[in-house]
């Protein structure tokens, strides 16, 4: 009788262990969407995990595996945390969003390659397990695929940084998610002959590889969001095919999560979700002005000697960081700023675009990372009514979220795009090395407005000049 209850009990205390996880994990989520929660709730999805992965392995067709198995898991565990360590200890804060690709191609990917494997060694798979085989196959393949492409286009190693396009581009995109349908419904009808999996798996991986190619600099953000909504919607899938509750559990949570992500990051650039999916969001679809014609003499430079006599008749200053800042690491000289206007008098708030940088939330974890205090920290809805009142916005290495073309020229590619109204400050610093473009790869008039001044320049270097002459002027 009580071989016969072993199992049950075992699986009754397997899922409440499950479920303790699930709700760690949701707390997790939500204290990841203040600052002043984030670790916490980082702390609580990494215990939530830590639970899930010792349930797994007590479960009793684990255990009864034998200890190969284990030993099996455990040199994964090692490898995988070994690589894991390695990569967070070496990767620079600039390279993060090419972290996250990778993160969320392994994610695709081991997805495809577990469904796989079940499939291969099922005797008799019923319908849900087949169906849910096909979902992870193919979306875990294109979230492997778009994600390397993803990784690439960051890293500047072998795609250029802007959109690949050809004609007939999405006709054939459709063509080739029909085929790849076409061999799920083979899987589904035919599970144990092999070859329709591999080919499954073979399609959209070109898939994949076409429909990130067509994603440009500038999108890069949403696509990230996007290819991480569908690594956990693959881990979902994964989940029905080994009948693991938490996995689905886990998988629905991420999914759901970069769906909103992404929806919230098309707003903040002005871009259609249903054209984010499709893939058919590159950039250039309205006129690009030419740089000379934009510039043309007016842009009038500065010194740090100057700016810093600007600031010490300020009575509000704004500071908007941008990728610039990510790149020369300057976050540690900006607070060190910041912390040494306000102790002559002056108001200093930061504005946040939510896309600012190379992947949402990258100016808060910078930020954070020199101990800005949260408050300060504005989202671009709440700081823009205040430029008006602003005596000196400083924009350091920001570009098209600061590009005036968004809210005034129709034609422009970035038209519609809510961006920071730093132009309406009473003066505009920018701090840049050059006049270059941004990612949408067009010319900002800001640079060239009667009250802009360029301080030209190394972020970093450019901040530690503006300390010392505030200081001297003081």
């Amino acid at each position: 009788m009580r071989a016969r209850q072993g199992p049950l009990v075992d699986s009754v205390f397997i899922n409440l262990i499950y479920l303790a996880a699930s709700v760690l994990f949701i707390l997790g989520i939500r204290g990841l969407t203040h600052p002043r929660t984030a670790v916490r709730g980082n702390l609580m999805g990494a215990t939530g995990m830590l639970l899930a992965v010792v349930a797994t392995l007590v479960d009793r067709q684990i255990f009864g595996a034998g200890p190969q198995a284990y030993a099996v898991i455990l040199g994964g565990v090692v490898l995988g945390a070994g690589i894991g360590a390695t990569l967070a200890l070496r990767i620079a804060m600039t390279a993060m969003p090419e972290m996250v690709a990778l993160l969320n191609a392994f994610g695709g990917g081991a997805s495809a390659l577990v469904a796989g494997a079940v499939l291969v060694s099922a005797a008799d798979p019923s319908a849900q397990m087949t169906v849910a085989t096909v979902a992870s196959g193919l979306i875990g393949s294109v979230t492997f695929w778009g994600s390397l492409v993803a990784f690439d286009k960051l890293r500047g190693l072998l795609l250029p940084d802007a959109p690949v396009v050809f004609p007939g581009q999405q006709v054939l995109n459709g063509a080739i998610g029909l085929v790849a349908l076409g061999l799920g419904a083979m899987v589904v009808a035919e599970p144990g002959t092999i070859v329709f999996y591999a080919g499954l798996v073979a399609v959209a991986s070109v898939l994949g590889v076409l429909l990130t190619i067509s994603i440009g600099g500038a999108d890069m953000p949403v696509a990230i969001a996007l290819l991480n909504s569908y690594s956990g919607l693959a881990a979902a899938s994964t989940g029905f095919v080994l009948s693991n509750n938490i996995l689905i559990i886990t998988g629905s949570l991420v999914g759901a999560s970069g769906i909103i992500l992404t929806r919230i990051m098309c707003k903040a650039m002005n871009r259609s979700l249903i054209n984010v999916l499709v893939g058919a969001i590159a950039e250039g679809g309205g006129s690009k002005s030419d740089a000379d014609a934009v510039y043309a003499g007016r842009v009038k430079s500065t010194s740090a000697e100057e700016v810093a006599m600007l600031f010490d008749g300020a009575r509000r200053a704004v500071i908007v960081p941008g990728y610039g800042l990510a790149v020369s690491q300057a976050q540690h000289q900006v607070r060190d700023l910041a912390n040494l206007l306000e102790s002559r008098g002056v108001e200093v708030e930061y504005a946040i675009h939510p896309v600012a940088g190379r992947m949402p939330g990258h100016m808060n974890v910078l930020l954070a990372e020199a101990d800005v205090d949260y408050d300060k920290l504005k989202e671009m809805d709440a700081v823009n009514p205040s430029f008006e009142q602003t005596d000196v916005s400083l924009v350091i290495g920001a570009n098209d979220i600061v590009n005036p073309d968004a809210r005034t020229d129709p034609s422009s590619p970035i038209a519609g795009m809510p961006i920071l109204n730093v132009d309406q400050s009473r003066t505009v610093v920018v701090i840049k090395r050059s006049l270059s473009p941004g990612f949408a790869g067009i010319p900002n008039p800001l640079f060239a407005a009667d009250n802009t001044l360029m301080l030209f320049g190394d972020g970093k270097q450019a901040v530690l000049d503006l300390v010392a002459a505030v200081k001297e002027a003081g």
